[in-house]
Parts: C-alpha cells; sequence; structure tokens
C-alpha cells in the first residue's frame, strides 16, 4: 500500500489535475478560434481586396474534404479498423484545422463577404449560413473534446460525444461547401 503525501498526489487527484487542464485548454482555444473569427470577419477595415482571392475555393476543397473523411473514419470504425479509424478521423481534425486557418488568412484581407446571388436563393443561403455559423462554433470544442477522450483512452465516453459530434462536423463541413457555391457561384457579378 503506497500513502499519499503532499509531494506525491494520488493517481486520482492527478486525474482530475489533467482533467482540469484539458477542460481549460479546451475552453481557451475555443475561445481563440471564436475570436479570431470575429475580429477577421465583423471589424471594420479601410481597405478590402476584391474577394477574387482562391482561398474561397481551398477552404471549400479542404471542407469537402474532412467531410470524405469523416465519413470514411464512420464507416471504418463501424468496420472495427481502429487505426484507419484513427488516421482518417485525425486528418479530417488537420483538413479543418487547415481550413480555419485559410479562412482567417482569407477573411483578414476582405473582411466579411456579402451575398450577391438571386433574391430566391437568399433564404436558401442564409438558412444554411446560420446553423452552419452556430453548429461550427459548437464543433471547435466538441471535436477537441472528442479527440482528448479518444487520446486519454476513455473509449466509452469518447464514442458518447462522438455520436453528437460527428453529425454537426458532418453538417458544418458540407454546409461549409454549400454556403461557398452560393456565395461564390451563384452571383449576378462576378468575383
Amino acid at each position: 500500500m503506497t500513502a499519499t503525501t503532499p509531494l506525491a498526489p494520488s493517481t486520482a487527484e492527478a486525474t482530475v489535475a489533467t482533467e482540469r487542464l484539458a477542460a481549460w485548454v479546451i475552453g481557451a482555444l475555443t475561445a481563440i478560434v471564436i475570436g479570431a473569427i470575429a475580429i477577421v470577419v465583423y471589424v471594420p477595415r479601410g481597405g478590402h481586396a476584391d474577394g477574387s482571392s482562391w482561398l474561397p475555393e481551398i477552404n471549400a476543397l479542404l471542407n469537402g474534404t474532412a467531410a470524405v473523411l469523416l465519413s470514411t473514419g464512420y464507416v471504418l470504425i463501424r468496420h472495427r479498423r481502429v487505426a484507419a479509424h484513427r488516421a482518417c478521423m485525425l486528418a479530417a481534425f488537420a483538413a479543418s484545422s487547415l481550413f480555419l486557418i485559410t479562412y482567417l488568412i482569407h477573411h483578414a484581407r476582405v473582411g466579411s463577404v456579402s451575398f450577391h446571388g438571386a433574391a430566391w436563393l437568399r433564404p436558401v443561403y442564409f438558412g444554411l449560413l446560420v446553423p452552419h455559423i452556430v453548429l461550427a462554433a459548437l464543433v471547435v470544442p466538441l471535436a477537441l473534446t472528442t479527440i482528448y477522450l479518444a487520446w486519454s483512452g476513455r473509449f466509452d465516453h469518447h464514442r458518447r460525444l462522438a455520436r453528437v459530434t460527428l453529425p454537426i462536423w458532418l453538417y458544418v463541413s458540407v454546409s461549409g461547401v454549400l454556403v461557398y457555391v452560393l456565395l461564390y457561384h451563384s452571383g449576378t457579378e462576378g468575383r
């Protein structure tokens, strides 16, 4: 039997400390991501680029890639191919992270981009965009927590949370591609 001393905390105390640190890091990263997006999209700038950057296409490609990887990862875990599932899910996280970086760069240059599509598409566009924005903010802590739970070997909790995270993350990825198409390819003026 080992006794705990003030210098040697118990395993339970160490686990609680690790969980608190993980929650703090996930919360801080979430706040940083949401804050950065709000700043680059909504803070007015003096001069805007014309919006003809190639970054929106890259963003759509990365969102589509994430959707394919997430779907593939789901199929793989259903077939008990854990290593391949892990690889797909980490690749999806990498694609989504690269998307975030290119999204921030693009919107730091151009700010908010207005919808110039046909009037009848406007409700469709905003019907996709509003839940996309809300769920994109939610997917940050969900994805980070889901990955953390798998990394820490808490697979029962990982599975439960992944059942919530996956459909939200998929919606964000697929709707991101659809928002891109509506925003950049349904307009009356060329961009």
